[in-house]
């Protein structure tokens, strides 16, 4: 049974301990790729080096919307650079967040840089992988209404294959109405450990009535653990708790789940081809 995790912070400090371990354990349970995005560049760098190093990685690369202290125009060249390497697959985790950031002048600083970091992702036909976060944590809000509007605007710009597949809206958590949205966009829906929490029936229940050949699973490693393992460090391996309860979801097996969700992902993300 083979699955993907397309979502994996590999280069946090958390796994400085046993890295190599992690990405080993994640491989022996029958994961086939781990993509990891960047947050700025420095970590698209790291990203684009575990890539290099470990077959079954592959790194996006992008500017996250709470790490911009740093975004200048030399800064984004150094990502832009990365993005020619070959197992760059997307640019990403870029987007929008106003649960971290309150400042009006800040949230618009922060669709500027969307917008020509989706700009960039257009001229080198790669997909993007889209962080969205609301104020308080809200199913609903401005977060969302501000990122289906640059997102429409951008995907009726596109042509071809990026047009059919733009990206992902990662660790989704709005609502049904967002996520037709986005499905109407051709975006992809990823979902996380929280759909297995005990607390999440309405998640479930969206995520129920979404297409499953858009969804793609992630682990957002090393937060939110699925369950059993809520409250520890994430890591890759545990992407099949996720999987397991899609299917339960979706009255599939989990090898179906398994098949299907790794078959978007490389759709998506074309894994060098």
């Amino acid at each position: 049974m083979n699955l993907t995790d397309t979502h994996c912070h590999l280069d946090y400090n958390k796994f400085d301990s046993d890295r190599a371990e992690a990405i080993q354990r994640a491989n022996d349970s029958g994961l086939i790729r781990i993509l990891v995005p960047g947050l700025h560049h420095r970590s698209s760098s790291e990203a684009v080096r575990l890539a290099e190093k470990y077959s079954s990685v592959y790194a996006a690369v992008g500017f996250h919307p709470t790490d911009l202290e740093e975004f200048s125009e030399s800064t984004f060249q150094e990502v832009k650079e990365l993005a020619n390497h070959p197992k760059v697959v997307a640019i990403g985790e870029i987007g929008i967040d106003y649960y971290w950031v309150k400042e009006n002048d800040k949230r618009a600083f922060q669709r500027e840089v969307l917008k020509s970091q989706l700009a960039f992702a257009k001229e080198i036909n790669k997909p993007v992988i889209i962080h969205m976060r609301e104020e308080n944590d809200a199913w609903f809000g401005e977060a969302s209404v501000d990122l289906l509007k640059i997102l429409e605007e951008w995907q009726k710009s596109l042509r071809g294959a990026l047009a059919e597949k733009p990206g992902v809206l990662h660790s989704f958590n709005g609502n049904l109405e967002t996520a037709q949205k986005a499905l109407a966009l051709n975006f992809y829906i990823g979902i996380t450990g929280p759909v297995t929490y005990k607390n999440a029936e309405e998640k479930r229940g969206i995520i129920r009535q979404l297409p499953l050949d858009k969804l793609l699973i992630e682990t957002d490693s090393p937060f939110l653990a699925p369950v059993p393992h809520r409250g520890k460090r994430n890591e890759p391996v545990f992407v099949h708790h996720i999987a397991d309860k899609i299917a339960e979801i979706h009255s599939k097996s989990p090898a179906e789940i398994a098949a299907i969700t790794t078959a978007n992902a490389a759709r998506l993300f074309a894994w060098g081809d």
